[in-house]
């Protein structure tokens, strides 16, 4: 990644870090609040509304990161001319889309009662959360379409700086409603509201950036068959969300269906630990996305190949960190946060790590798949949902919830640590897969190494997390001290991409030192 790269990778790495901390923070603590003054029930009726409306999101077809892919040449090259026309071709496929997304979303509507037969919950309270959710998705495709030359030109700092600030203040309007009234309808409508306030403020802000940018929704109508590639691109893309969909939104919707909406609250507690961390990760890694893009719209083979193994070795040490982590820590935090009574069972826990440290390990890998453009395999998510779904259902029904979670290993097994790692070598980089395996399986065993040694370890150290927060965080950086710093040590000692990454990093710190100095 050349200089320029590097420093808006850097950018939009340090605004998402800094906003997650925040969000973190303030999503535990009100999340007690929710289940507290709102009921269980009511969190996980909200939940599933938002996986049902996820399901219309489908219709979005992967457009946004076919318009990505199809950016990075006109950006890299800098033709504003041609940048408006595929932002307007944006605009009026969108435009359609919206369209699409009312009709199946008013057809939906007229189901829920056969959804929700028997909550507890009047039906008037689920259709003004089902339209509100509907209404503040609907704005993303009628007037923030735009965004997406932000992401392609590596500034999603500026979309995180908007959209997470007004989140901050719609989590603690929402939280102050709970806390005070105890309305339904307050807190649901405070969703809509902030919704509208972001979108305002996020345009006003690209109108700034880009200046130049004159795009339109007729403009993109006369323009739409100019560019067949988003076509081709977005049809393959439509499967691979299909793939993601079953893979990320079904599972909410099979443990309300095989054990309970209670359930649903309870498992998403882990889930938003885990999603939480992912979200990390993905941002402060997700952040070099559109780097990787342009390194390879550059064409340096050496190069290209060079960064894959920096971020790879990088990705694994992050995901061993974090699930050891979690495997030593998760059940006392809930207990701190929640009560014990929200515990469940270690095998759940287990499994909700391993989808968690097969989502993070994978983050490269698509990286490198969208910066080359191989989308064509439409076999592999209607594969991967039909392995999901089948296994979700045989296993939910005959074990409950560890059975759902298997159905999600079972399918990233095969098609996300099989079939996309083969597809990346032999048509991308051109090379024999069974590197990326025995890298893989080598570097696996580094970070297990360690896992296994500070496992030992740590039965001999008194502390207690389950104590409280300040034991608790006192024992999560001490591990995350302690087993990172081993397995930087052995991996920095036993990959090439761990001392190129290590390396890199010293060098622009030395930089920036130097910098200073001179000031």
């Amino acid at each position: 990644m050349n200089e320029s790269r590097v420093k808006k990778s850097l950018q939009n790495a340090r605004v998402n870090l800094v906003f997650y901390i925040l969000i973190l923070c303030i999503s535990f603590f009100s999340r007690k609040i929710f289940l507290n003054c709102l009921g269980a029930d009511f969190v996980g009726l909200t939940g599933t509304l938002l996986n049902l409306l996820n399901f219309l999101n489908l219709a979005e077809l992967g457009v946004s990161t076919a318009i990505g892919y199809v950016l990075y040449k006109p950006i890299f090259n800098q033709d504003k001319t041609r940048i408006n026309e595929i932002i307007s071709v944006l605009g009026y496929m969108y435009r359609w889309i919206g369209l699409v997304i009312i009709s199946a979303g008013l057809v939906l509507a007229c189901f829920l009662p056969l959804i929700f037969p028997s909550t507890g919950f009047s039906y008037g309270i689920i259709y003004f959360a089902y339209f509100s959710f509907l209404a503040s998705s609907l704005i993303g495709y009628f007037a923030n379409y735009r965004q997406a030359l932000l992401g392609a030109d590596q500034r999603n700092y500026v979309v995180a700086v908007y959209f997470q600030t007004a989140t901050i203040i719609k989590i603690l309007f929402q939280m102050l409603s709970a806390w005070y009234t105890g309305s339904y309808y307050l807190w649901i409508a405070i969703e809509l509201l902030f919704g509208g306030i972001y979108s305002f403020i996020l345009n006003w802000k690209i109108n700034q950036v880009y200046p130049w940018l004159k795009s339109s929704v007729a403009m993109g109508r006369q323009l739409f068959r100019k560019y067949p590639e988003v076509i081709k691109y977005t049809r393959q893309l439509f499967v691979h969300r299909i793939g993601a969909f079953a893979q990320f939104q079904i599972t909410p919707l099979l443990v309300y269906a095989f054990v309970s909406l209670q359930m649903v609250a309870y498992y998403g507690n882990y889930s938003i630990i885990t999603d939480k961390l992912f979200s990390l990760v993905n941002n402060l890694l997700g952040s070099t996305e559109a780097s990787v893009g342009n390194l390879i719209a550059e064409g340096d083979t050496a190069k290209i190949r060079r960064v894959f193994n920096e971020l790879f070795s990088l990705r694994i040490l992050i995901a061993g960190t974090i699930c050891f982590t979690l495997y030593q820590l998760l059940e006392p935090f809930i207990s701190l946060w929640l009560g014990s009574g929200y515990i469940l069972s270690r095998e759940i826990m287990i499994l909700v790590i391993i989808n968690l440290f097969i989502a993070i390990t994978r983050g490269v890998t698509d990286q490198f798949l969208y910066g080359y453009g191989l989308f064509w395999d439409i076999w592999a998510p209607l594969a991967e949902s039909v392995i999901n779904i089948t296994v979700a259902i045989i296993g939910g029904y005959l074990w409950g919830l560890p059975g759902i979670l298997l159905g999600g290993i079972s399918s990233l097994t095969l098609i996300v640590g099989i079939w996309k790692p083969f597809m990346l070598y032999t048509w991308g980089f051109r090379r024999n897969v069974m590197l990326y395996w025995l890298q893989f399986g080598y570097q696996l065993v580094l970070i297990l190494a360690p896992a296994v040694l500070m496992s030992w370890v740590w039965k001999y150290i008194p502390l207690q997390p389950s104590l409280s927060f300040l034991n608790w965080f006192t024992c999560a950086f001490l591990m995350v001290v302690s087993y990172g710093g081993v397995t930087v040590l052995l991996m920095y000692c036993g990959t090439a991409g761990m001392r190129s990454m290590v390396h890199r990093a010293w060098s622009m710190a030395g930089s920036r030192l130097r910098l200073l100095w001179k000031k």
